[in-house]
């Protein structure tokens, strides 16, 4: 299983899904369930519960994305994806943090545990 904190800068929602079941099946266990992996399932579950609002795949896999990573992800999505040349020369620069602001329209901010994320 995946880590799955809000230290991550890319989280995917079927790993959210997978860690509360884990989560719940110790509590019903009642093994190894102590008040930090307590703490951990109220704040996926909050998590989940405000993303799932937002992205209508949310079972099927969403992406997750730190606010603090935002720049960077948008810079490799963008290279990824071929919208950028190969072979583009070294001297034209691209401004990654204006692009980044603009792709952010079509993203909504949640919260997880006091860390900003974006999800599409």
């Amino acid at each position: 299983m995946a880590r799955v904190d809000n230290s991550c800068d890319v989280i995917d929602s079927r790993d959210v899904i997978e860690r509360i079941e884990e989560l719940e099946e110790l509590a019903d266990a009642q093994e190894e369930f102590d008040d930090g992996a307590q703490e951990e399932l109220a704040a996926l579950k909050s998590l989940a519960e405000e993303a799932s609002g937002y992205a209508a795949d949310w079972e099927y896999g969403e992406t997750l994305i730190r606010d603090s990573y935002f720049v960077e992800y948008c810079q490799e999505l963008l290279e990824d994806c071929g919208d950028l040349p190969k072979d583009l020369p070294h001297y034209i620069e691209i401004d990654w943090k204006a692009t980044a602001m603009n792709i952010l329209m079509d993203y909504t901010s949640v919260n997880f545990d006091g860390v900003t994320y974006w999800i599409r």
